[in-house]
């Protein structure tokens, strides 16, 4: 009975060390903090290469994009007071007219449903360009799209850098040329807060801010408080100081 009993321990002492050996080597492979876990999280194979979830979602972007840019473009052709906003609410019309036909085609092509409706957030904008007027309403424009494109700018860059399907490759190629050809027209109206800009990057980095040593003779600024952002997705909210209460 001893013996049975001692064996029986063994046999289970055996296990559990077994057990635990392996538990750290399948939950490892299994984790979603695992790069390979994050790439191929939700792909799905298409004739184009590897569709992701990061790639959809940019697919979806896009079409939201247009869905309240192309309006708000509309709408500064029709009421700002300066020629300089009505080309840049121009711009916006044309690039997303184009913009969102190519985006329709490629979710047909993937076999993806597209939002018809902005988001909240981005009728929220909307409405804050409705109801102001004159410099005021050339501040929000200039301000809310033109933070809005630079967030997008850099999402458009990962996912053009990092994508296996060729349709989203060259779909951020093109939605890369709009957002650049939109930034450089929001600038030209001289009414975009950069210092604002600058301020809400600075609150989102925890890299040190010194970098390489100021041009000789120069002393570095004193530094000013970022107002950090809550949000830095491609619909994300613009800073309150440039665009007064994208």
């Amino acid at each position: 009975m001893r013996r049975v009993n001692g064996t029986t321990l063994l046999i289970a002492a055996l296990v559990a060390t077994l057990g635990a050996l392996a538990f750290p080597v399948w939950s490892y492979a299994d984790r979603s903090g695992t790069g390979e876990a994050n790439v191929d999280a939700g792909t799905v194979n298409t004739q184009w290469g590897p569709l992701t979830a990061a790639d959809r979602d940019l697919v979806v972007k896009v079409r939201l994009a247009g869905l309240w840019e192309l309006p708000a473009g509309q709408q500064a052709i029709e009421r700002a007071p300066t020629k300089a906003v009505k080309e840049a609410g121009d711009h916006l019309v044309a690039g997303h007219t184009d913009l969102d036909q190519r985006v329709r085609a490629v979710a047909a092509q993937l076999n993806m449903e597209l939002p018809n409706q902005p988001t909240a957030q981005q009728q929220g904008w909307l409405r804050e360009l409705t109801e102001a007027s004159g410099a005021t309403y050339e501040e929000k424009f200039a301000n809310i799209l033109r933070n809005a494109h630079g967030k997008v700018f850099a999402l458009v860059a990962q996912i053009r850098h990092t994508t296996r399907n060729s349709l989203v490759r060259q779909l951020a190629s093109d939605a890369n040329q709009t957002v650049l050809d939109h930034i450089t027209m929001l600038e030209n109206t001289g009414r975009v807060d950069f210092d604002a800009l600058a301020r809400e990057a600075a609150g989102q980095t925890t890299a040190s801010p010194t970098g390489p040593a100021p041009p000789s003779g120069k002393s570095p600024q004193s530094p000013v408080p970022a107002t950090p952002s809550g949000d830095t997705s491609f619909t994300s909210r613009p800073s309150p100081s440039s665009a007064p209460a994208p």
